[in-house]
C-alpha cells in the first residue's frame, strides 16, 4: 500500500472522529481499526441540483391580502414664516434725454448763405396748445459765370392754434410765406451785353394761407381737413385755391367701411401770355367720392376701393367724369420678412401754379394750369426683413397719366416786344402730354445699431409719349443715400449723396432774319455730396457744420442754370423752454 494514500487517510478518519472524542467522556476506549485499500482513491463530482430562484408558495395565508384603511386628521398649523420679497436687479441706462419745447438754429456761410429757424411752443391749458414757426434761408449768389443776378431768398412764417381732448382734437392755422428768385439761366452766346444789362430778373412770389382740421374720435367722422390758399407774384398773376377733405370710417358686420370726401376747387389769373397778348384765366372744381372696405383674413389684407371725380371747369377746359380703381393688398409671404404687395390705382390731381413754382423756380408767369388724369398706377413688389435691423423694398409700376405736365424751356424771340425779365429765353413753360411710365425701384435701410444707420434707394424709368419728342427734364435714373452715425455721446456725423441721370430739354431762338437750329439739348448727370458733423456742448446747446456739393459738381438742375459749388455753412443750435 502506498504509504501516502495510508497517511491520508488516516489523518481523515482521525478528523471524522475528532468530535466525537470529545463529545464523548475522557475514559472511553475507542478502539483500533484495519483498513485495507485494495485500489488507489479516484474522486468523482456528485449531480448538482439548482435551487429555484422565485419558489412557489402554496401557503392560503400569503394569499389573503388585508384591507388597509387610511384616516388623515387635519388641523390648521400655526406659523410666523414670512417669506421676503424679491427684488429686480439693478439695471445700469442712461438717464432720458430732456425734451425741450422750443428750439433757435442759425447758421452762415459762404456765398453769403444765412439759415435761421425758431421754432416755439406753449401749452395754453390742459388741452390747449399754441404754436410757431419762422424759417429764413437766403444767399447773395456768386455762381461761376453767370452774367446776371442768383441771389434766392425764401422767409416763412407758420402760426397753430388748437386743442386735445379725449373725444375730439381740432387747430387751426395761419402762414405767410416770401420767396425771392432771378431767371439767371441765359443761353450762351444769345444776348449782347447791352440786352444783358437792361433785363430785370427777380420774380417774387407770395403765399397767405388759413386752414384747420378737425377729429372725432368716438364719431364716424374721423378727420376732416380744410384749406384756403392765395398764391401771387410780381408780375399781376394770383391763384386761389380752396382743398376741404373730410373723411368717414365707420364699421359695418366686421368689416370696416370708410369714404373719403374731396372739394378742391383753384381759379387764377395771368396778366400776360409769353409773346404778349390779353391776360387769361382758369378755374377748375373738382369733387370726389372714395369709398372703400378694408378685409382681412390671415395673412391676407385687401383694401377695395373706387373713386368717383367730377371736374367742372369755369373758364377754359372742358367738364368731365372719371372713375378710377383704388385697390390695394397685400400678403405675408414669411411672416415680416418677406410681404408681397400689388395695387391699381387711380386719381385726379389738381395742378397749381403755385405747385409749379415749388418745383422749378424758374418757370414764367404764363403757364397754362389744368388737372391731371392719372387713369391708373398697376405695381407689384416685396418688402420685408433680411434681419432684425435690415429692410428692403422692391417695386415695378406702370403708370398711365393723360394730361401729364413736362417742363420745358422758353424759346427766345429776338423780335418780340416782350422785354420782361423772363422773356430771353431764360425761363420755363408747361407742356402737357399723355405720358405713360415704367419704372423700378429699390430701397434698403439699416439699422446697424442704435449709432449707425444707413439707407439706400434707386429708381429706374422709361418714359413713353403721344406728342412732345421727349420727357422733358425728367430722369431716367435717381439714387440716393445716406449714412448718419453717433460717434460718441457728444459727437455726431452723416453724409448724403444724390445721383441724377441725363435729362432731356430743348431750346428755340427765332427771328425774322435769321433762320436758327431748334437746340437738342442733353443736360450731364450729377451727383451732389453732403455731408454734416455736430458738437453736443450740453443738453441744450449743440454746435455743427455743414457742407454741400462737396465734390464741386458745376452740374445744372435745369437747362443754363447752374448751381453754386462748393457750399460750407457753421452754426448752432440752442434749445429751451419759458
Amino acid at each position: 500500500m502506498n504509504k501516502t494514500v495510508h497517511y491520508t487517510l488516516t489523518t481523515i478518519l482521525f478528523l471524522i472522529g475528532l468530535p466525537k472524542a470529545f463529545s464523548q467522556k475522557t475514559n472511553d476506549n475507542i478502539g483500533t481499526e484495519v483498513v485495507n485499500v485494495v485500489k488507489p482513491y479516484t474522486p468523482t463530482i456528485s449531480d448538482a441540483f439548482k435551487v429555484k430562484e422565485t419558489p412557489s408558495l402554496d401557503d392560503e395565508e400569503t394569499q389573503r391580502k388585508e384591507n388597509i384603511q387610511y384616516n388623515i386628521f387635519s388641523f390648521p398649523v400655526a406659523s410666523t414664516f414670512a417669506p421676503a420679497k424679491g427684488k429686480a436687479a439693478n439695471v445700469d441706462k442712461e438717464p432720458a434725454e430732456k425734451i425741450f419745447s422750443n428750439y433757435l438754429t442759425l447758421a452762415a456761410g459762404n456765398y453769403g448763405t444765412i439759415n435761421a429757424e425758431l421754432f416755439v411752443t406753449q401749452n395754453v391749458s390742459n388741452t390747449d396748445y399754441f404754436g410757431g414757426m419762422l424759417r429764413h434761408n437766403s444767399t447773395q449768389g456768386g455762381i461761376n459765370d453767370v452774367v446776371l443776378d442768383d441771389k434766392f431768398l425764401n422767409t416763412a412764417l407758420d402760426l397753430t392754434y388748437g386743442s386735445r381732448t379725449k373725444t375730439m382734437t381740432w387747430n387751426a392755422d395761419v402762414g405767410y410765406q416770401n420767396q425771392v428768385y432771378n431767371w439767371y439761366g441765359i443761353f450762351p452766346g444769345t444776348l449782347s451785353d447791352a440786352t444783358i444789362d437792361g433785363i430785370d430778373e427777380q420774380q417774387t412770389y407770395h403765399t397767405l394761407y388759413l386752414g384747420g382740421r378737425l377729429g372725432l374720435g368716438d364719431s364716424f367722422l374721423k378727420e376732416s381737413s380744410i384749406k384756403f390758399s392765395r398764391f401771387w407774384d410780381a408780375f399781376g398773376s394770383a391763384e386761389n385755391r380752396f382743398v376741404a377733405k373730410p373723411s368717414l370710417a365707420f364699421d359695418i358686420v366686421k368689416e370696416k367701411i370708410k369714404a373719403d370726401f374731396v372739394l378742391d376747387y383753384i381759379s387764377g389769373t395771368f396778366d400776360q401770355t409769353y409773346y404778349g397778348g390779353a391776360s387769361f384765366k382758369y378755374g377748375f372744381t373738382n369733387v370726389g367720392f372714395q369709398p372703400s372696405v378694408v378685409i382681412k383674413k390671415d395673412d391676407l389684407t385687401v383694401n377695395a376701393g373706387v373713386g368717383f371725380f367730377y371736374s367742372a371747369a369755369q373758364e377754359a377746359g372742358e367738364s368731365k367724369f372719371f372713375i378710377y380703381p383704388q385697390v390695394t393688398g397685400s400678403y405675408k409671404v414669411v411672416g415680416d420678412l418677406m410681404i408681397f404687395y400689388a395695387g391699381i390705382e387711380g386719381g385726379l390731381k389738381q395742378n397749381s401754379y403755385r405747385d409749379f413754382v415749388q418745383e422749378n423756380f424758374f418757370v414764367s408767369p404764363t403757364l397754362a394750369v389744368a388737372p391731371t388724369d392719372q387713369k391708373f398706377d398697376v405695381y407689384a413688389g416685396l418688402k420685408g426683413k433680411l434681419a432684425n435691423s435690415v429692410s428692403y423694398n422692391i417695386r415695378a409700376s406702370y403708370l398711365n397719366e393723360e394730361n401729364k405736365p413736362l417742363f420745358k424751356s422758353n424759346g427766345y424771340d429776338e423780335s418780340s416786344a416782350n422785354t420782361d425779365g423772363y422773356a430771353y429765353g431764360n425761363s420755363f413753360d408747361v407742356v402737357y402730354d399723355n405720358v405713360k411710365t415704367i419704372s423700378f425701384f429699390g430701397e434698403l435701410k439699416a439699422d446697424f445699431s442704435k449709432n449707425v444707420t444707413f439707407g439706400i434707394n434707386g429708381t429706374f424709368s422709361s418714359y413713353s409719349m403721344d406728342i412732345q419728342k421727349e420727357a422733358w427734364n425728367l430722369p431716367g435714373i435717381s439714387i440716393g443715400t445716406s449714412l448718419d452715425v453717433n460717434i460718441t455721446p457728444k459727437w455726431y456725423a452723416g453724409a448724403k449723396v444724390f445721383f441724377v441721370g441725363e435729362r432731356k430739354d430743348q431750346f428755340i431762338r427765332s427771328s425774322i432774319l435769321i433762320d436758327y437750329p431748334i437746340v437738342n439739348a442733353t443736360l450731364d448727370s450729377y451727383f451732389d455730396l453732403n455731408a454734416h458733423v455736430g458738437y453736443k456742448h450740453n443738453e441744450r446747446l449743440t454746435f455743427f457744420l455743414k457742407g454741400n456739393n462737396l465734390a464741386n459738381q458745376n452740374y445744372q438742375r435745369w437747362l443754363n442754370y447752374p448751381v453754386q459749388g462748393i457750399q460750407v455753412m457753421a452754426g448752432a443750435s440752442y434749445k429751451f423752454d419759458f
